[in-house]
């Protein structure tokens, strides 16, 4: 298996650099050669969701349907991706942002009961407990 991190994650979204998109998408199509899986972490994404929103501008539209995409993508695999559909679910209508729903979610399907805040949005998310 071999893990991507957000850099080579944002190269093959955003191609804002040629030389890096080509060596990026060239290094997930000879592990696909070698029917190596390409992961996804869960710490990739929460990063990649920071970066595209933060250094690039994307919105919170922007963001779920390239989310959306990238589980669509045959090529990548993705830590608990499970826990990242309920994330997207839940953050498309929520006030809480993508990491807040991504905690939840992860816990959730790790066992945990609740999840404990003391953010007052993300106390809003079913599964969460406030202090």
């Amino acid at each position: 298996m071999l893990g991507i991190d957000t850099n080579v994650v944002t190269r093959l979204l955003v191609s804002d650099d040629a030389e890096q998109t080509r060596r990026a998408r060239k290094l997930v199509d000879q592990a696909l050669g070698r029917d190596e899986p390409v992961l996804v972490s869960l710490l990739v994404l929460l990063e990649s969701e920071w970066v595209l929103r933060s250094r690039y501008g994307f919105n919170r539209d922007d963001l779920l349907s390239i989310f959306r995409a990238l589980l669509e993508a045959r090529e990548l695999s993705f830590e608990d991706e499970p826990a990242l559909e309920e994330a997207l679910f839940r953050w498309k209508d929520s006030a809480c942002g993508f990491s807040d729903c991504l905690i939840t979610a992860h816990n959730r399907q790790m066992g945990c009961r609740a999840t404990a805040t003391v953010d007052g949005k993300a106390a809003r998310l079913p599964g969460t407990v406030s202090l």
